[in-house]
């Protein structure tokens, strides 16, 4: 029976696929207009379930403050669909290109097309905003969509099902629900594009389906974000930024700050003052409204296995900020932790915590810490607490991250002119900007001949002119 209602599922999919696909290749190329009518649609939708939304999501991590979902995850989703609503005519438009000088009088040019139907393949931690961003993305590309949403957040899912089925047809828009074999017959459809953002080894399977089609992907994978504190910085200020960073969704971002590098003779004052910045957060403490709690049982035991594992391995294990104990009155509450004198042997240090637990490491000079992060698969995100000067230059230019945001914490994410990716071990391609435009778009090369065209003179019969022309181009 299960092998049955496989096999039914692999074939809705493809059925929806070839929908999708024949409706693209019967209507064509849609308008700037109708792109932009599609965004402000879109954007209508999800202004108007905000509460629905917040509502989906508190049910589905068991506490999630309404504020944090607004800020975390609608506001830049938002923020983005305005942005892409009010560049795409630029972004449209083709690009002039060089011609080559035998055919000075020719033209050519760079037209972006749509590339088809792309999947997306969205994951937990912020369901709503990592499923309609790239959504948004296909749209302003001129593409139709298929999304597969993550098993382990139901009610927002479902919300999405009705969502988009209440604003756009199936053969533009549309999501799959199902679990992990779902997600695995999704990944091997033959997509025009594909976008995945999750953790690194579903991303590696993600690829390998995906390969046997020849299927292009980006990949959003995240990895072990480092923060750089340097030496003399204000570390009540490098506290706060990366407590908020660290914190924000219960530590469960993708590029969240996964662990500190503190110059060795600071590390006392930084755990001092990350402890009064996360009291500052939480004064209610992770029993606090605005504290959200770990998705899933399975992800609770996950983090406090690291933690368990580190201690019993000899590091020191400290919890941060007001009323820990109260941790326990809620569900699946963590309290925010700090692992001091971790190792590499250690779980902590060798997976993505994804949670509100933050290794702080001494280090004695800027090389150090740089020598530190590049021993490491490249992250999705650096952070560098700093002035500057030459030790944020030597982070810069020697250090190779998705992004960087320097003094602050997230923070890239939310500039909309900026791509968004990673780099290596935490992914490849980017989306948001215009580097997300073209991601999902075919940049065709066009050449127009002229009515004058030298390069007839390069033709055969070769004579005298042809030796004068190559004799001068290779000169």
């Amino acid at each position: 029976m299960e092998a049955i209602l496989a096999i039914d599922a692999d074939d809705r999919l493809r059925q929806t696929l070839e929908l999708q696909r024949a409706a693209f290749l019967r209507d064509g190329p849609p308008t700037l207009h109708q792109r932009r009518a599609d965004l402000k649609k879109l954007r209508s939708a999800v202004i108007g379930r905000r509460r629905k939304i917040e509502e989906a999501l508190n049910a589905d991590f068991g506490h999630r403050s309404r504020h944090e979902t607004a800020i975390m995850e609608i506001m830049p989703l938002i923020m983005g669909i305005d942005y892409l609503h009010r560049n795409l005519r630029r972004f449209m438009r083709p690009v002039r290109r060089q011609v080559a000088l035998p055919m000075r009088f020719g033209d050519a040019r760079v037209e972006y097309q749509p590339l088809g139907v792309v999947g997306v393949i969205a994951p937990w931690n912020y369901p709503l905003s990592l499923a309609l961003m790239p959504l948004a993305t296909a749209i302003a590309a001129g593409n139709r969509a298929m999304i597969k949403p993550s098993e382990f957040t139901p009610g927002t899912s479902d919300l999405l099902v009705r969502l988009l089925a209440e604003i756009f047809p199936q053969d533009v828009a549309t999501v799959v629900t199902g679990d992990a074999s779902v997600g695995a017959a999704f990944s091997a459809l033959p997509f025009d594009h594909l976008i995945f953002t999750g953790s690194s080894p579903i991303g590696r399977a993600v690829m390998k389906a995906a390969s046997d089609n020849l299927v292009p992907v980006t990949l959003e994978l995240g990895g072990k974000s480092p923060v750089i504190v340097a030496k003399g910085h204000s570390l009540d200020h490098a506290a706060a930024g990366i407590a908020h960073g660290k914190l924000a969704n219960g530590g469960q971002t993708c590029i969240a700050p996964d662990y500190a590098l503190v110059h060795e003779d600071e590390v006392d004052a930084f755990v001092a003052a990350y402890d009064e910045a996360v009291a500052v957060l939480y004064p209610d403490g992770p029993a606090s409204g605005d504290y959200t709690s770990i998705v899933n049982d399975r992800h609770y035991a996950r983090l406090t296995g690291l933690i368990d594992d580190a201690r019993a391995k000899g590091a020191r294990i400290r919890e941060v900020g007001q009323k820990t104990e109260e941790a326990d009155r809620r569900s699946r509450s963590l309290a925010p932790t700090i692992v001091l004198d971790a190792r590499d042997d250690m779980r902590i240090m060798q997976e993505e915590i994804f949670g509100p637990v933050l290794p702080v490491l001494p280090y004695r000079d800027i090389d150090q810490a740089v020598a530190f992060v590049n021993a490491r698969p490249r992250p999705l995100a650096l952070y560098y607490f700093g002035s500057g000067g030459e030790d944020q230059r030597k982070v810069l230019s020697r250090t190779t991250s998705g992004n960087v945001t320097i003094n602050g914490a997230l923070m890239h994410y939310m500039q909309d002119d900026l791509p968004f990716g990673g780099v290596g071990a935490s992914g490849m391609g980017a989306y948001h900007g215009i580097e997300g435009f073209r991601a999902l778009s075919h940049a065709k090369g066009i050449f127009e001949q002229g009515k004058w065209n030298a390069s007839s003179l390069l033709r055969a019969p070769f004579g005298r002119l042809a030796d004068m022309v190559v004799e001068t181009m290779l000169r």
